[in-house]
């Protein structure tokens, strides 16, 4: 009887179980010595037997320790190394329009392109055009091209690239897309980083006809008229990101000189261009709603600081917005991750744009608005 007790006992004690319950233990081997002689003759014997089997309880705990140890480091072996879902853009060829200098949104966006494997080339404003390449080629851009695996960021090839032309007969002789054809064939992503409003520091009732114009046909008409040139060259499946600010939905006081405009008419054609370059070749047609970065270009209006700021104060996220957040969004936009989002407006703004009030103002200093401490 105490033999199967015992036995009965190991073949517990084998099972992988880490903790040991002394009353549970004591339990199980009471009932061997159970007779009719009284309650204390029970539990003197039951404490006698569970003292003399202390040896045999370490024995057992060290024999479960060990084959648990045993089953682990099987079980250990035998494991796979984990998946993990990619961005994963190798193969790819992707054209950037709007590229100056090492600091603004289509760098960073190039950049997380080309970490996911993308082939990048880019399209540079005329003027900054000689400026751009000598700064690549003398290596002073060499610190912003470091990509993650420690490689730096290649980029094929620079094009001049003019925004402002109403129609073809405009565009240069040697017309940005018709090159990128005769040179590489084919592109499967495409990146608008423009922007530009001459009249920009100016309030929507002093604007000019002249500077309206030009916000809308630099910052929003190029964008129609890169895709609707870009198109056949692109391949089916591919994408086309440009980038927008909330200014399009929201007043943004010093945002003037019809930038606010040009950046709705933006979001709006995002939406219609979606349809037609999907329907024509399959194209996906997204825009990017970034939040205040201190770009070159940002610093030109004059207030950035401030709205840095302001998004500091009232943003749900209390962080400063990096660039490379930006890119991150444009490369998974780019890739099959996000096959079937189209035609969207995509907020990269610490969420800021979720917000109707600022918190930071005095009216609401009783309410006791939690902030992040770091």
């Amino acid at each position: 009887m105490v033999g199967l007790a015992a036995s009965g006992l190991q073949i517990t004690a084998v099972r992988p179980f880490i903790f040991f319950n002394h009353r549970i233990f004591k339990s199980a081997v009471s009932p061997v010595f159970n007779s009719s002689n009284g309650s204390s003759s029970v539990k003197d014997s039951s404490s006698c037997h569970v003292s003399s089997l202390q040896p045999f309880q370490r024995i057992l705990m060290s024999t479960s320790a060990r084959n648990y140890a045993t089953k682990a480091n099987s079980e250990a072996s035998d494991v796979k190394p984990t998946s993990v879902l990619p961005i994963d853009l190798r193969g790819k060829r992707a054209f950037i329009a709007g590229v100056a200098d090492d600091n603004g949104y289509g760098w960073a966006i190039a950049k997380s392109l080309a970490a996911a494997g993308a082939e990048i080339l880019v399209g540079t404003w005329v003027p900054a055009l000689n400026i751009f390449e000598t700064s690549l080629r003398r290596g002073k851009f060499d610190e912003s091209r470091v990509l993650p695996d420690g490689s730096l960021m290649e980029i094929t090839k620079v094009y001049p690239l003019d925004a402002v032309f109403d129609n073809l007969e405009d565009v240069p002789e040697e017309e940005v897309a018709e090159s990128v054809k005769e040179d590489f064939g084919s592109i499967d992503i495409l990146v608008h980083s423009l922007a530009n409003g001459p009249e920009v520091t100016k309030p929507l009732l002093e604007t000019s006809r002249k500077g309206y114009l030009a916000a809308v046909s630099a910052s929003s008409f190029s964008y129609i008229s890169l895709l609707k040139n870009f198109i056949p060259i692109m391949n089916p499946g591919g994408s086309s990101i440009s980038l927008t600010y909330i200014a399009s939905e929201r007043i943004i006081p010093g945002y003037g000189g019809g930038m606010s405009s040009a950046k709705a008419a933006l979001e709006s054609d995002t939406r219609v261009l979606a349809f037609e370059a999907g329907r024509k070749r399959k194209i996906r047609v997204n825009t990017i709603s970034a939040g205040p970065l201190r770009s070159r270009a940002a610093k030109a209006i004059g207030f950035i600081d401030m709205m840095i700021d302001y998004s500091l104060e009232n943003a749900p996220l209390q962080k400063e917005l990096s660039a490379e957040e930006v890119g991150n969004t444009a490369a998974f936009l780019a890739s099959p991750l996000a096959s079937a989002i189209t035609g969207a407006v995509i907020y990269v703004d610490n969420g800021l744009n979720t917000m109707g009030v600022g918190v930071d103002s005095p009216i609401f200093k009783d309410l006791n608005i939690p902030k992040y401490e770091q």
